[in-house]
């Protein structure tokens, strides 16, 4: 009895395998940007990334002194890095930020205060496979890498000095809207 069981699982699990194969084969798991993930890849997704985040991100705070200077390096990077997919301080999405698949988060208009600087290091050291978030590991020096997690993590409580070179980075919608009027 156990053995037929066994028999029928195997069977069963051998099915679902070839039903998965055939749906990407006949492109029924779309593959366009514009298309609603399922629950299913957004489950994986998720729980992916979680998973390899709280094995593999830093607990240690962020080494570099919170001081102006290391705000404003960290803004200018944002600027230059960033912005154009996670947004300025007006919260409006670039052209580039509609179009992605799977949407930035507009950190412009909500920040990662709450979120461990570590894991916020490791995602822009990293990147996010399957989504538009690349990684900066090769491009940018681990100080500079530490300047945005520094300006993310306090962009909600600014001192003024950084406050106003933040306010003052025109937002991609902006530039976007100058180009195209």
């Amino acid at each position: 009895m156990l053995k037929w069981m066994a028999a029928g699982a195997g069977i069963l699990v051998v099915l679902a395998l070839l039903a998965a194969y055939a749906a990407l084969m006949f492109g029924l798991v779309p593959a366009n940007a514009d298309a609603q993930p399922s629950a299913l890849e957004h489950w994986a997704a998720r729980t992916s990334l979680n998973a390899t985040v709280d094995r593999d991100a830093t607990t240690k705070p962020n080494p570099l002194l919170l001081d102006d200077a290391n705000l404003n390096a960290g803004i200018k990077s944002y600027a230059t890095n960033c912005m154009v997919c996670h947004g300025a301080s007006d919260g409006k999405p670039s052209n580039i930020a509609h179009g992605l698949y799977q949407h930035a988060p507009q950190l412009g208009d909500r920040g990662v205060e709450r979120e461990p600087e570590g894991e916020t290091y490791w995602k822009v050291q990293h990147g996010i496979r399957l989504t538009g978030m690349p990684s900066f590991g090769a491009a940018l020096t681990d100080k500079q890498i530490w300047q945005v997690v520094m300006f993310l993590k306090h962009m909600d409580a600014l001192p003024p000095g950084p406050d106003a070179k933040w306010k003052k980075q025109p937002s991609q919608a902006q530039v976007d809207n100058r180009i195209h009027p």
